[in-house]
Formats: C-alpha cells, sequence, structure tokens
C-alpha cells in the first residue's frame, strides 16, 4: 500500500472531512519528516508508510473530540516532530496553533515546516511549556509526550484559559493515572486508529472536583 491510498483509506474509515489541499499538504508533511530524518531524527518513524499510521492517522483520529469553541486557541506541548499539532492545523486551517518545543533542531524543523507547508495557522514557540507564559490562554492543550496526567497537568496547566482543557494522547491507559489527578474531571476515551493495531485512548481533563473515566 502506498502513503497515499493508506492516507485515503485511514481519513475515510476516521469519518472526516478535510479541505482540499490537506491530502497533498499531509503527504508533504510525511516527505519533510524523511528528509530531516537523515540528518536531525526528528522522529523515530522512519518509512513513511508507517508515519501515516503512526503520525497522521493517530493524530486526526483526535479531531472529533477535540473541545475546540469558534475562535479558541490550541496548544501542542513537548510536539516533537509536530504531532499532533501539524495534522491538526492542515485539517483545520482556521484554528489557531502553537507548536511547544525545547530542543532546538525539532524547533528548527517546525518553523521549516511551517514556511514548506504554508500553515499560517501555525505559530512554534521553542522553550520548555514549564517556563513558557503566554498572553492568552489555550482553551485546548493537547500532548503525547508526557508519561503521566500529573505530570502533564504540573508542566501546563497554567497555559489553560479559564474553562481550558488538558487533552493527552496515550498508548494503554494506567487507570491509576487518572486517580492521581485530584482537582481535575477527566475522561478517557478508547480510540481506533486505522492501519495500527495498538491501544489508543484520549484523556480529556477539566479542573473539577471529580475524576471519572469512561472506555
Amino acid at each position: 500500500m502506498t502513503p497515499q491510498a493508506a492516507l485515503q483509506r485511514g481519513v475515510t474509515e476516521l469519518g472526516l472531512e478535510l479541505p482540499a489541499k490537506a491530502p497533498a499538504q499531509l503527504l508533504a508533511y510525511v516527505a519533510l519528516m524523511a528528509k530531516w530524518n537523515k540528518t536531525y531524527n526528528v522522529t523515530a518513524v522512519r518509512e513513511p508508510l508507517a508515519m501515516v499510521s503512526q503520525h497522521l492517522l493517530d493524530s486526526l483520529s483526535i479531531l472529533a473530540h477535540l473541545p475546540m469553541p469558534e475562535g479558541a486557541r490550541l496548544a501542542d506541548a513537548g510536539t516533537g516532530a509536530g504531532l499532533p499539532g501539524i495534522p491538526l492545523a492542515i485539517a483545520r486551517p482556521a484554528w489557531p496553533i502553537v507548536l511547544a518545543e525545547s530542543r532546538a533542531k525539532k524547533a528548527a524543523f517546525l518553523r521549516q515546516a511551517v514556511i514548506e507547508l504554508g500553515l499560517g495557522n501555525v505559530e512554534v514557540h521553542e522553550g520548555r511549556v514549564e517556563n513558557w507564559r503566554p498572553a492568552a490562554g489555550f482553551a485546548v492543550v493537547v500532548s503525547r509526550a508526557f508519561a503521566r496526567l500529573a505530570d502533564f497537568a504540573a508542566a501546563c496547566a497554567h497555559l489553560l484559559a479559564g474553562d481550558g482543557r488538558l487533552v493527552a494522547m496515550k498508548g494503554v491507559l494506567r487507570r491509576d493515572e487518572l486517580a492521581d489527578m485530584p482537582g481535575w474531571q477527566c475522561t478517557a476515551i478508547a480510540l481506533r486508529v486505522p492501519l495500527l493495531d495498538a491501544a489508543r485512548h484520549l484523556v480529556i481533563c477539566r479542573r473539577g472536583a471529580v475524576a471519572a473515566a469512561n472506555a
């Protein structure tokens, strides 16, 4: 299967409607990651076909669950090669998205990707999220970089707008993580990512007194 065919199949199975130029942009993003991998190792996934399932479709699988009001901003904390932020920005060009990355080489890749892919809705913040003090908070702070929810909350809660949400992309979900979030109300959603035979969950947390889980 070609990357193009895999992307088309995955988008169809996810039931997504994308802008007309999105498939070409997504495949150009894969090609850019593969090119930079030869020098900078921006992602551990090396093959373009694997990037489609493990990076593009994995990122796009969360779209339907993101609580993004009109005009709201999203931050991708510890984005690495731009995941999930760049696929989300391509799929939803009206969403203002900030990619936060502390490593200089990956931040350089992100800035180049924004230029080459023509992502006018994306900014790059280079620096540690713990030390970042944006002028305005975000409706959603998403990440797949943190091992534990509690670490994610400790590092990123200050980035949220008043009623904002922390959104964590997880593989196998450890239920003790939800219990380790006092002061937060968290909901866990089981995801199915096309062409990917692996457990995937999305955990959405808002400030509150009770923690709950829905598989």
